[in-house]
């Protein structure tokens, strides 16, 4: 992942070359060449794209790491409230429950919103269990639920379903 200090690096080097084509555009309207429009909008283009590096170099693109927190991939989501992610059958309670919290972190933004009214963020983990062959079900494992405004939410509330956590098949231990 890129780092704040190379995207500066970049927006620098962007920087150069927008001033250079808008010489070279100025350059094209004072001889009246054919292409000089195109080349308004190459530095046009520029400008946009050192404006973008910039941002990028103020604020990093960083994705929380909460110790403990096992892999999920996020299945659904809706955009606003409503978030369902996805971890291994053989979680443990407590890898869940960090995983839950990561998820609440990475998966918060101030650009989402509710249709529904609600001000709550939930975050659902689940897995699929196989009881049998040609048999998939799905086992909901537990929830988080955050604000959807602030990024530092003290009222978050983490819950782990015990009783669907029973349900996950036992590793085999090798003796």
């Amino acid at each position: 992942m890129l780092t704040t200090a190379e995207f500066f690096r970049a927006t620098q080097w962007a920087g150069i070359l927008t001033v250079a084509f808008a010489i070279l555009a100025g350059l094209a309207f004072l001889f009246k060449w054919g292409f000089r429009f195109r080349l308004v909008g190459v530095t046009g283009f520029m400008a946009v794209l050192t404006g973008g590096l910039f941002a990028l170099s103020i604020v990093p693109i960083t994705r929380t790491q909460v110790a403990g927190a096992a892999h999920y991939t996020t299945v659904f989501d809706s955009g606003s409230s409503q978030v369902v992610i996805s971890v291994s059958p053989k979680i443990t309670q407590s890898e869940l429950e960090a995983t839950l919290r990561q998820a609440a972190s990475n998966l918060f933004s101030p650009g989402r919103f509710s249709q529904a009214g609600e001000k709550q963020l939930t975050i659902r983990a689940r897995t699929i269990i196989h009881p049998e062959t040609g048999v998939s079900i799905p086992l909901y494992l537990g929830e988080v639920k955050r604000s959807l405004y602030k990024r530092d939410d003290e009222q978050m509330t983490v819950e782990v379903f015990n009783d669907k956590l029973a349900q996950l098949p036992t590793p085999v231990s090798k003796q």
